[in-house]
């Protein structure tokens, strides 16, 4: 099993690290680029939600680089310190991203809720479905092989529900850089190619789960 696994596993490794090397990249070259308007991350997103009619949704600052999300739950948009206080173009780009989420879920988008009731799911089937293909490969018995592999199908469909939902903050995003005078069209070019980064890292890791189902399904049929 492991040898057939290896190749699998050299692939995720290396788009793993040609994704997260240009998002890395892209984000520090784009963040050496002052926004026009002078604003920070946090205003941008603030102006965003404003136009939006969300201005009830709060923003607030998280440790960490690039820990940026909405938290559905709490209705609140909780931007990294270099995204919040920073006034780049790298950062009007991250911030409007996860301000698209916010107008997501409140304009009621059926991915990001597919999105959302799946995580329970998603999070049950990443956590069980590795040892229940390792016990039954172990021990064959192809029931807990097949039982693993319908988890991990689980996961692997949260993660393509994922990529219309990343997509489409990102559209929303650059929507509203464009039209509410937040970046020249210049620097709009800017946050695309940041925005494009970071969506590749989905595209590159539903790929490789697609892959790996792949294999395991041959597993559960052997």
């Amino acid at each position: 099993m492991l040898d057939s696994y290896l190749p699998i596993l050299l692939i995720a490794v290396v788009l793993g690290f040609i994704t997260q090397g240009y998002v890395n990249s892209s984000y520090r070259r784009y963040s050496k680029v002052a926004l026009a308007t002078g604003q920070s991350g946090a205003e941008v997103a603030r102006q965003m939600l404003n136009a939006e009619g969300l201005s009830h949704v709060g923003i607030e600052m998280v440790p960490g680089r690039l820990t940026d999300h909405y938290d559905p739950r709490a209705d609140v948009l909780r931007l990294s310190e270099d995204v919040y206080n920073s006034r780049t173009v790298a950062a009007a780009g991250v911030a409007a991203h996860e301000a698209g989420h916010a107008v997501q879920h409140a304009r009621g988008f059926a991915f990001a809720r597919l999105r959302q009731a799946l995580v329970p799911t998603a999070n049950i089937g990443s956590s069980l479905a590795f040892p229940l293909i390792l016990a039954g490969v172990f021990i064959n018995i192809t029931q807990l092989i097949t039982l693993g592999v319908i988890m991990f199908g689980a996961g692997v469909l949260f993660q393509f529900v994922t990529l219309p939902v990343e997509f489409d903050a990102s559209r929303r995003a650059l929507a509203a850089l464009n039209t509410g005078n937040i970046l020249p069209v210049d620097q709009v070019k800017g946050a695309r190619t940041v925005l494009t980064a970071a969506a590749l890292t989905y595209v590159a890791a539903t790929l490789i789960a697609v892959m790996q189902l792949l294999y395991f399904l041959g597993l559960s049929r052997r």
